[in-house]
């Protein structure tokens, strides 16, 4: 029961999150690139300031596979790499935080690539 309960919370935290998207996309002139960067930097504002951390704790994998989990992301690796390296971990922390995550998806969008025929409009 509790498995079922954290992946309950997992996906309506997560469908929050797109129903924000959503609504923004609906009912304002933003276009899908800004709302996207606008997730991402919510996430780093919020994972700057110590918010993040534990609302993903709390909601799990809701919280940590959209976009805003990504900024809170590269944001905690800017902070260990600060930690670790000094001034210099500003520009490579995002990049060893995320890297992992990254790869896997050119991976999967390459594979796609290979599977499917794209037609023209």
């Amino acid at each position: 029961m509790e498995t079922f309960l954290s992946i309950l919370k997992a996906f309506l935290v997560g469908g929050a999150i797109c129903f924000v998207g959503q609504i923004l996309l609906d009912y304002t002139k933003l276009t899908m690139a800004r709302i996207l960067v606008m997730f991402v930097v919510a996430g780093a504002v919020l994972g700057a300031v110590g918010l993040y951390k534990p609302f993903a704790e709390w909601a799990g994998a809701g919280a940590t596979v959209p976009l805003v989990g990504f900024g809170s992301l590269m944001v905690e690796g800017v902070k260990k790499a600060i930690e670790e390296k000094g001034w210099i971990g500003i520009l490579t922390g995002p990049f060893t935080a995320a890297a992992a995550g990254t790869g896997f998806a050119v991976l999967c969008g390459l594979a796609a690539s290979l599977v499917a025929r794209p037609k023209e409009k």
